[in-house]
């Protein structure tokens, strides 16, 4: 007779991440399952901040699986691993990782030879160099990594995937605010390494690439008057110091008034221009002028500064504004960041209304839901660079969004207890209690200060025997990395009771077998992957991201 309180339910379609069969071990002791190539790199791919360290794993050698995957696939599906980096840049929202990638990707189909002229993927080179080149000061970046690893000698793909950026990206707004010293390479030595031509429809293109060359080089040559901004900025650095700040509040000559506003000065530039503070009134010039990720990130300063509540009721509208929202593409993580940066409460509602909106593909599940927060010590592994955000602290977050549009959810912390006297593994768990009314910004601060961080090993299988109640589904937010369990994670529930995974981390053992029925694993920082859930439960099988419609 079953353990299990079992029910007839219709299977959930399969998935894209899959197991191989084969298992190996967790880096805590437990059995750990690998999964296929195209499965690892995913999971690795949305959960890589190159260069970062991971809890069990080095910067260092998560770099270098994730490029022995990439040239692995590179060449055994092109198609597929161009997807990938393309979607990673794109709605994946990683930017480093694609870089990298779309390097790593072409240096391994060239040594491989490449493709046939007449194949189908002739050109695929140069389109993901290209694709995955979305900010100005990218092309640099990409270059600077590809000279330091394989030398100036650039590959044709290469220069040309480039160029093909520079046409799209390179203006006098993008000279001003990324072609500065702190680069490693300058908008001169792009153009210098691949010898872009103009845009067809940008004919202004060709004095922008002969000033940056130029001034690369502190040639003072005239500024043509097709480069209005560029040519505003020049002459705006010419005004004395001790006569900016005047100009700044419009007390400046005529001139120089009129300057100040065709430069249109990013607030990093206005901060050099001045050779001072950035005071209220500073802030309060240039916010018209912020782009969205500027506005988020300075909320501390201007409070600091003392930005009126007049200016800061419009900064709020503009944070809190569903389609600015979605064009900035901000991770969810980056508005609980913002939050506890700048927690004064002019802020508070915006912020809640912008990470709300970012998390708008999280669908209404009914039913019973169990939903397990993976709060063990190895989760504690830093998530952002300055060491602010932990990984535990994206999963309280994803899980209690989630547990919020559930019809009923029981949101549950877990680790791991001591080991008995028998040496079985026990679960630590703590229920969260939701509530209703409350703001998901103060329920994951509640999680954070009232003690659902648990620490301590994982044991997940032992957590969910203890919770799981006949719910209708199970989702788990974790790092997948498991003591021993004499029982297992996916013969913990019923096999007829879907179980998703959730994986932050991209390591590469998992947990319990995926990609067949009822067994999924999901990845990323954003709430896309919570679309699988209704498309399985439906029995729509799921592609992967790039490959959806829709």
């Amino acid at each position: 007779m079953s353990r299990f309180n079992t029910r007839t339910a219709k299977p959930t379609a399969l998935s894209p991440v899959t197991s191989t069969g084969r298992t190996t071990v967790t880096h805590e002791g437990g059995t750990g399952h690998l999964r296929s190539a195209k499965s690892e790199l995913f999971l690795l791919a949305v959960a890589n901040f190159v260069g970062q360290d991971a809890f069990y794993e080095t910067g260092g050698a998560r770099d270098d699986r994730f490029t022995q995957l990439v040239h692995t696939l590179a060449v055994q599906d092109p198609v597929w691993t161009a997807g990938l980096l393309g979607w990673l840049r794109g709605d994946g929202n990683m930017r480093t990782a694609s870089i990298v990638g779309a390097a790593e990707f072409v240096k391994a189909r060239l040594a491989a030879d490449g493709p046939d002229p007449s194949d189908a993927t002739a050109g695929l080179n140069r389109k993901v160099i290209a694709s995955v080149l979305q900010r100005p000061d990218e092309p640099g970046e990409l270059l600077a990594y590809w000279t330091s690893r394989y030398g100036r000698n650039l590959p044709k793909p290469v220069k040309r995937g480039v160029a093909d950026a520079v046409q799209r990206l390179y203006d006098s707004k993008a000279l001003l605010k990324y072609d500065t010293d702190s680069k490693g390479y300058r908008f001169g030595d792009v153009l210098e390494l691949v010898h872009p031509s103009p845009a067809a429809d940008k004919p202004w293109q060709g004095d922008l690439f002969k000033h940056a060359i130029d001034r690369r080089h502190g040639r003072d040559t005239e500024i043509p008057a097709r480069l209005g901004p560029v040519r505003a900025h020049a002459l705006l650095m010419a005004v004395p110091v001790a006569e900016r700040r005047a100009v700044l509040l419009g007390g400046g000559s005529t001139e120089q008034d009129n300057l100040f506003r065709a430069s249109k000065l990013t607030w990093e530039a206005l901060a050099g221009w001045l050779q001072g503070p950035m005071d209220k009134d500073a802030w309060e010039t240039v916010i018209p002028n912020m782009g969205y990720t500027a506005l988020l990130r300075n909320l501390r300063n201007f409070d600091q500064a003392g930005v009126s509540d007049t200016v800061a009721e419009q900064v709020a509208a503009r944070l809190g504004n569903p389609e600015q929202v979605a064009r900035s593409r901000q991770l969810p993580m980056r508005f609980y960041s913002a939050y506890n940066a700048a927690p004064s409460l002019r802020w508070g509602w915006a912020l809640e209304k912008a990470l709300t909106a970012s998390l708008a593909n999280i669908p209404k599940l009914t039913g019973r839901s169990l939903i397990l927060v993976d709060t063990s010590s190895s989760m504690s592994a830093g998530f952002s660079k300055d060491g602010t955000l932990m990984r535990w602290d994206a999963a309280a977050l994803f899980g209690i969004a989630l547990g919020r549009r559930c019809a009923t959810a029981d949101v549950v912390s877990f680790s791991s207890a001591k080991y008995y006297r028998n040496d079985r593994p026990g679960a630590k768990v703590k229920d969260f209690p939701l509530a209703a009314g409350r703001s998901l910004l103060t329920d994951v601060k509640q999680w954070k200060d009232g003690g659902w961080f648990l620490g301590g090993g994982t044991d997940t299988a032992a957590a969910l025997r203890a919770t799981f109640k006949g719910h209708d589904r199970v989702v788990i937010v974790t790092d997948e990395q498991v003591g021993a369990d004499p029982v297992g994670i996916s013969n913990s529930i019923p096999e007829t009771v879907p179980m998703y995974t959730w994986n932050l981390a991209g390591y590469q053992a998992g947990h319990a077998p995926s990609g067949s029925r009822n067994r999924h694993v999901f990845g990323g920082l954003g709430d896309s992957a919570f679309r699988m859930i209704p498309m399985l439960e439906r029995g729509a099988s799921a592609k992967w991201p790039w490959e959806q419609v829709g």
